[in-house]
């Protein structure tokens, strides 16, 4: 039982923290990888690049202190570039083996840029170690060891050939730009990690101690809210958002191991929030998927995160508004001050939570003194 191994989920807990303590704004990217290497499954990060993909991801292996593979792959690149070149010294005795040292066969944690663009001799490579974690080499197939594979691509494939592909990523998430009101920390984030690099040395989590929280996965109880994901899974067929039979299995996996992130042996509906990472196919599939889930279970978790854009946009408001002098400009400040108002009481009425409702009040009084400076200006300027 998970009450046995209070240890290890600590070390969990940690190793999130950890892993994403030197970035700005990665909270959630570091939260997907997080839930592929507790399910096994693999990862796709989506996005434009440096967006610090490839640094969390190595973070992650150096955590880990696990064998760690990372690659940039182009229609050009050759087999023996992954999987390792011919043995010559065996190859004169007629022996067909590779030189795997180093390469994807060696590694626990495998980072491939650009995946899609691929040549077919990798992708069909690919394709059995991602299915079945198996490479078909000279003297046939070869059971790697390999943990997770996480891929990256700026774009979601539109050839029918790749979609197959495509959906063996379980876990899928868009990375965008940080935020305008976290420019300044990401400097100074990012300034520290040119310096000393996001590379840790200290080992927060075994690959063992990880493989023993998997296993755990198959003793959550999840029975109490599998109306709530039923529900959700009609919702995403009527809004065109479909789940092979396949995926709807991976989903509730994935669902499991959030429990098991937050240190629960019992799924909530809190943890259905998961289904952000599954369900989306398309770019723009990712927010609307966010939306309906929202809506739909009224979740304190959303809400909370809400409130905590709102408050860093109001910051950022009340840190730059001495600067704004245009009328017009202090005027679109206010329409969008009002929609924040009324978003703020949809919540009210959405939720009893006393810390939520304690933050409302908190924003709404932030809203109103930001609200008579954008007056007093407004005033001064006519």
């Amino acid at each position: 039982m998970l009450a046995e191994m209070p240890g290890i989920l600590d070390k969990l807990s940690r190793f999130y923290e950890e892993l994403k303590k030197p970035f700005v704004g990665r909270d959630e990217e570091a939260k997907a990888l997080t839930l592929a290497l507790i399910s096994r499954e693999h990862l796709i990060l989506l996005g434009e690049p440096g967006t610090a993909k490839t640094a969390l991801v190595m973070r992650a292996a150096s955590l880990l202190k696990a064998k760690y593979f990372q690659y940039l792959l182009t229609k050009y690149t050759e087999p023996s570039e992954l999987f390792g070149p011919l043995d010559i010294v065996a190859l004169r005795k007629g022996i067909y083996r590779r030189i795997t040292k180093n390469r994807l066969p060696d590694a626990d944690i495998v980072f491939l840029d650009e995946i899609f663009k691929a040549n077919s001799a990798i992708l069909n490579s690919l394709l059995s170690i991602l299915n079945e974690r198996i490479f078909y080499d000279y003297n046939g197939p070869v059971k790697l060891k390999l943990w997770c594979l996480i891929g990256a691509s700026n774009e979601v494939p539109e050839e029918t050939e790749l979609q197959g592909f495509y959906d063996r990523f379980v876990i899928r998430h868009l990375v965008k730009p940080v935020n305008e009101t976290l420019w300044e920390d990401l400097l100074k984030a990012g300034w520290e990690i040119e310096r000393k690099t996001a590379i840790s040395h200290e080992s927060v989590l075994s690959l063992e101690e990880l493989s023993k929280i998997h296993e755990k996965i198959w003793m959550v109880k999840y029975d109490h809210v599998l109306k709530h994901l039923l529900r959700l899974f009609s919702i995403f067929e009527d809004q065109g958002l479909h789940l092979t039979d396949r995926r709807k299995v991976k989903a509730l996996k994935i669902i499991v191991a959030h429990a098991l992130l937050n240190g629960r042996n019992v799924v909530t509906k809190e943890d259905l929030m998961a289904l952000k990472y599954v369900v989306p196919y398309s770019l723009d599939d990712f927010e609307k998927v966010e939306t309906i889930i929202y809506e739909e279970l009224k979740l304190k978790e959303a809400f909370i995160r809400i409130l905590s854009e709102a408050r860093e946009n109001i910051k950022y408001l009340k840190r730059n508004i001495s600067e704004i002098r245009s009328a017009e400009e202090l005027q679109n400040i206010l329409f969008g001050l009002r929609r924040t108002e009324n978003k703020l009481g949809e919540i009210a009425l959405a939720t009893t939570d006393y810390n939520v409702q304690k933050e409302i009040d908190e924003l709404s009084q932030m809203i109103n003194e930001l609200k008579e400076t954008i007056s007093k200006k407004l005033e001064g300027a006519l």
